[in-house]
């Protein structure tokens, strides 16, 4: 299921890649956003703007000139008088901005004083002007006469946007079929640097071929971008009569490109610019002014090939759409935005990098629709997975009954119920982790690699962690590790089963710590039948082999130990029916005697050790000195029959403890008995009670054989009789030690043996003692 989603997810990824990529482009190509491409065109140019250059000086025709001089038009004898005094300043080159298309008949003799001042000079400039009438354009020159006498002429015509704001311009432009005419600013550089490399381009330039739209028989070469340097007024003016006069000083004129022009309100043309906009139109020299600046520099901005706007506005695009299939919601958020940032830079440092004013707001549009469009179809992909797996909850586990929803948005329903079913399944899954966990056997979930994933209070217990929660992370095969089978001595688990995928299913073995254990091992898949992990329960079967072999004991005790009283009986009276006079009636009845208490001693024996094993023991106060004084008494006879002296040595006023009595008095009796029997006639045996932090040291030494240190492991197991070869003569059966054992761990406490071969051994009983607030012992 959600591998089928997640390919319908990718699938809707592409539809949508491809939809946003197809849009891009076409915005790119279309120009709809050219507008909003330009808006951020002229935004990037006012953080480029820079200082103007120092080569240029502007002579503006203003209104102090206008109020000085008179109403324009001027005699063209000021302006020969002007070109004079520029020339003789020593400017490189003169743009007179000017159309002096027509004669001045008031004054015929002034076009022929403009003219030899025009060709005294040799740096003058002119301009070319263009006029449309019935939709045919018509070059407006200068006067022959003027046209002659100028170094250069240059048109004039600048290119306006759409929205009113003057941008570009065409480096070469005129009537289509003859010679065309090079920007004025590029020509006023060609004439003060006639090696300039802008120069050489423009001089070498193919012939325009491009009609211009709207002006039938003209055509117009490259179009460029001008660089502007600053807002109107940005470049410093001189004022037309100060020159006139001789009041600028010829330092200010020196060496410099010189544009003459009108700035007065109503005279000459003014433009919007990218700027300035409405606020403040730009007189048209200062726009030449801008020209020549950005030429001077090497600043030449074309606007870039469909092609490279089509790259721009699509690389974004298709990152952005892979951004947010890779990477999660805000990170894929995060780098669109970074891809939106990188965009905008890109746009605004190219002109200045490369010379190429990219359009990139298609681009721009694509990437701020990329992540709104995914987020609603990742969305509604999500909802349609929760409604699926929630149909499949209820289906399938038959665990999550219906909910009730009320009405509304059908997310906030789905939300809601993916919330209603989540919080079943956490229920569940507390259900089955308590379950786990109250479990009395240890049982560890693990994954393929063999890491636990969970395990219960019972595991953490076996394998002496801490709690549950400490196991997981952890290895099973470091948990198993010593661990072997009871069959081959083979490891339980080891690391090639799990690269294998194959755990036994049922194996019995020893672990590290002596226990005989069963571990099972299942297999758990999930939904899909796709196998997950492994199920471990193990069996702690110490406890039944130990009572399996306690059995088999008790089955050659009953079959032996006890048959062989009972047969010597039968047999002494058979053979005193067949030869009553061999055998005295006295003799036979003692040896019947003894045979009949021996056997009476080994039942009572098995009955006392059976009855401590699965006895309820009836805890109580009593004082360990007095049942210390109560044994020693019983012994009295048994002593005195062997020669052997029992004495109690040291004993505090009390010694409180809580126990058994019965069972205590017992295993007082067992030790007391082994004590007499194996010493020596003539012997004392020792007895005291010694006092340690919160327990009672119950002591008896004998002057017995001594019990080498190989043999004491064997001790407390039940039918071992250590003394059988060098001692035949005690009768027993080696439950009394086995009891005594038995008896001291149900208590909480332990048996100690400090022995010296050949010279007695001390047994200790050790004992908790009884609390400070337990009621006062009845010694009674």
């Amino acid at each position: 299921m959600l591998r089928a989603v997640v390919r319908q997810w990718r699938r809707e990824w592409a539809l949508l890649s491809a939809v946003l990529l197809a849009a891009a482009a076409w915005l790119s190509a279309s120009g709809v956003l050219g507008r909003l491409d330009r808006v951020l065109s002229d935004a990037a140019m006012a953080l480029q703007a820079h200082p103007p250059s120092p080569e240029l000086a502007l002579v503006a025709i203003d209104e102090r000139s206008i109020a000085a001089i008179g109403r324009w038009p001027w005699r063209r004898a000021l302006h020969a008088e002007l070109v004079r005094q520029l020339d003789a300043a020593g400017a490189q080159a003169i743009g007179l901005e000017l159309l002096l298309t027509e004669p001045d008949e008031d004054h015929p003799e002034d076009d022929a004083l403009l003219a030899q001042a025009l060709a005294a000079s040799g740096r003058v400039v002119l301009p070319v002007s263009m006029q449309i009438h019935g939709g045919e354009a018509e070059a407006l020159l200068p006067l022959p006469v003027l046209a002659g006498a100028a170094r250069a002429l240059g048109h004039v015509h600048l290119e306006t946007d759409t929205d009113g704001v003057v941008r570009s311009l065409h480096r070469r432009e005129g009537p289509a079929g003859q010679s065309a005419w090079d920007h004025l600013a590029a020509a006023l550089l060609c004439t003060a640097r006639p090696g300039a490399a802008a120069c050489g381009d423009a001089g070498g330039a193919a012939a325009p071929a491009t009609p211009l739209p709207g002006a039938a028989g003209w055509e117009y070469g490259a179009t460029e971008l001008i660089p502007f340097a600053g807002p109107p007024g940005h470049f410093p003016r001189l004022s037309y009569v100060d020159v006139l006069r001789g009041q600028v000083p010829p330092e200010a004129l020196r060496g410099r490109i010189v544009i003459v022009g009108a700035t007065a309100a109503g005279l000459g043309d003014r433009f919007a610019t990218p700027l300035a906009r409405q606020a403040r139109l730009m007189p048209g020299i200062e726009v030449t002014a801008n020209v020549v600046d950005g030429l001077l520099a090497g600043r030449r901005v074309v606007a870039a090939q469909p092609w490279q706007n089509l790259l721009v506005c699509l690389a974004p695009v298709a990152l952005g759409l892979l951004s947010l299939l890779i990477l999660g919601p805000l990170t894929g958020l995060l780098a669109v935005l970074a891809l939106m940032a990188a965009t905008v830079a890109l746009a605004a440092f190219a002109p200045a990098l490369w010379g190429v004013r990219l359009d990139v707001v298609g681009g721009l549009a694509g990437l701020v629709l990329a992540y709104p469009l995914w987020s609603w179809r990742r969305l509604s992909a999500a909802a349609r997975y929760l409604g699926l797996e929630l149909h499949r909850l209820r289906s399938d586990a038959g665990i999550l009954p219906p909910a009730a929803l009320p009405a509304g948005d059908p997310l906030g329903r789905r939300i809601l119920a993916m919330e209603q079913a989540t919080t079943q399944l956490r229920d569940l899954h507390r259900f089955l982790s308590d379950s786990l966990h109250q479990l009395p056997q240890p049982m560890l979930v693990c994954d393929l690699r063999g890491q636990v994933l969970l395990g219960n209070d019972a595991a953490a217990e076996h394998f002496g962690c801490a709690d549950a929660p400490s196991l997981q992370g952890r290895s099973i095969v470091s948990l198993f590790e010593g661990a072997v089978l009871r069959s081959s001595g083979e490891p339980l688990l080891h690391d090639a089963m799990l690269a294998c995928g194959t755990l036994p299913l049922r194996g019995e073995g020893t672990d590290a710590r002596g226990r005989t254990i069963l571990l099972q091992c299942a297999p758990f898949s999930s939904g899909s039948d796709e196998q997950r992990g492994w199920l471990l329960t193990i069996v702690n079967l110490t406890a039944i082999r130990r009572a399996r072999q306690q059995r088999d004991e008790a089955m050659r005790f009953i079959s032996h130990d006890i048959r062989a009283p009972n047969a010597a009986i039968l047999t002494l009276l058979e053979v005193h029916r067949t030869y009553p006079a061999q055998m005295p009636l006295q003799e036979m009845l003692s040896r019947i005697e003894r045979h009949a208490r021996a056997g009476l001693d080994l039942a009572e024996g098995f009955v006392q050790l059976a009855r401590a094993e699965s006895h309820t023991y009836a805890h109580e106060p009593l004082d360990l000195c007095a049942l210390l004084e109560e044994s020693v008494d019983s012994s009295w006879a048994s002593a005195r029959e062997r020669g052997v002296t029992v004495t109690v040595e040291e004993c505090p006023e009390a010694a409180p403890t809580l126990g058994d009595r019965s069972l205590l008095a017992r295993c007082l009796a067992n030790v007391l008995g082994n004590a007499i029997k194996f010493s020596p006639h003539g012997a004392t045996v020792r007895c005291g009670i010694g006092e340690r932090p919160n327990q009672w040291a119950l002591s008896v030494h004998d002057h017995g054989p001594g019990i080498p240190p190989e043999k004491r492991a064997r001790l407390f197991q039940a039918f071992e009789r250590l003394h059988g070869q060098s001692h035949p003569q005690q009768h027993g059966i080696g439950l009394g030690l086995a009891f005594v054992r038995t008896v001291m761990i149900h208590h909480g406490g332990t048996v100690e043996i400090d022995s010296i071969e050949g010279a007695g051994s001390t047994f200790t009983l050790v004992l908790p003692r009884a609390p400070d607030d337990t009621p006062h012992c009845d010694d009674s």
